[in-house]
């Protein structure tokens, strides 16, 4: 079951230009199983979050990377699509968010 990856061009996919090669390998690599397999299960990497406020219907993911990053995402299972909404440090994430 593969599902299409979109990434939000205001403000996910800048970030992800904006970095050294190495770290833009690494986040691509682990957006790319988000293909696979985008629900928190074992690995621990991915969870469910809180809905934004005003949004209690819409599920929103958290994806943790390489202990550096922190990747928001929604997933549509009607059409099979994981949109990825923001890419942040864990620091900007935990500032933004308050440790969610």
């Amino acid at each position: 079951m593969n599902y299409r990856l979109l990434i939000d061009e205001a403000d996910a996919l800048p970030f992800i230009t904006n970095l050294p090669a190495k770290s833009r390998r690494i986040i691509l690599e682990k957006l790319l199983s988000l293909e696979k397999d985008p629900f928190p299960g074992a690995g621990g990497d991915k969870e469910l979050i809180k809905a934004p406020k005003g949004r209690s219907e819409e599920k929103v993911y958290r994806l943790h990377i390489a202990h550096s990053f922190t990747v928001f995402y929604r997933i549509e299972r009607l059409n099979k699509t994981v949109f990825i909404t923001e890419i942040l440090t864990i620091e900007q994430a935990h500032k933004k968010y308050d440790r969610l």
